[in-house]
């Protein structure tokens, strides 16, 4: 899975470290709190750093430039906001996750085009499943089809509507169901249902079509 840094060191943060690193990963763990490595455990064989996760020298000695994924899985949603915009648009990692603890937030994080994991149960699972599919937007896996939610990507398209059926047909996926970029409807889709830009749209994908189909997704 590459190289990966982990901003945060609580229970989630150590989990899903430990989790990178069995798995093969180049692992350097982030924590403000020297003794928040003590949740890593004896068998931890990656590298941890004492500094704040979105200042840039801090990054940088953990290695940002070479980096594969940024998690920023602290406690903080401004800290794991902060962590995201300086990895992705300053350092341009190309696959950033935060943790989101105020599920009131989710939509500005979907304009954004942030991948994100919102919850308190198997959190360090969720995200741990993200990196290793290789993408954001993972939802869950079934077989060879994976669940994507993302904000609809038209205007790259050049598009300013289109009907479920067309994307349906074009990439051989199934949406599942859809919200207006507003928030102030969703539905589940027929074959006529019209899709605008933003709308947060959910969808089943064969895998090894998701790079074609990623034109649909905004980033």
């Amino acid at each position: 899975m590459g190289n990966i840094i982990v901003v945060g060191c609580g229970r989630v943060g150590s989990q899903l470290a430990n989790m990178l690193s069995e798995n093969g990963s180049n692992v350097c763990v982030i924590d403000r709190n020297a003794d928040a490595f003590s949740n890593l455990g004896g068998s931890f064989n990656g590298s941890v750093l004492q500094g704040v996760g979105f200042d840039e020298d801090t990054l940088l000695r953990a290695g940002v430039e070479e980096c594969d994924c940024v998690a920023a899985v602290t406690q903080s949603d401004n800290t794991n906001l902060m962590t995201a915009e300086v990895s992705s648009r300053l350092f341009h990692v190309p696959h950033v996750i935060t943790r989101l603890y105020n599920q009131g937030h989710e939509r500005a994080y979907e304009q954004l085009g942030l991948d994100y994991v919102c919850g308190t149960a198997l959190v360090a699972e969720e995200i741990f499943s993200k990196i290793s599919y290789g993408h954001g937007f993972h939802v869950d896996s079934f077989g060879e089809f994976e669940l994507l939610r993302f904000s609809l990507n038209l205007k790259g398209n050049r598009l300013k509507s289109i009907k479920v059926s067309q994307i349906e047909r074009s990439h051989d996926v199934r949406i599942v169901a859809f919200e207006r970029a507003d928030g102030r409807s969703s539905s589940i889709p027929s074959g006529d249902s019209v899709l605008h830009h933003g709308d947060s749209v959910l969808a089943c994908v064969r895998h090894s079509l998701i790079p074609a189909f990623s034109r649909w997704i905004q980033g």
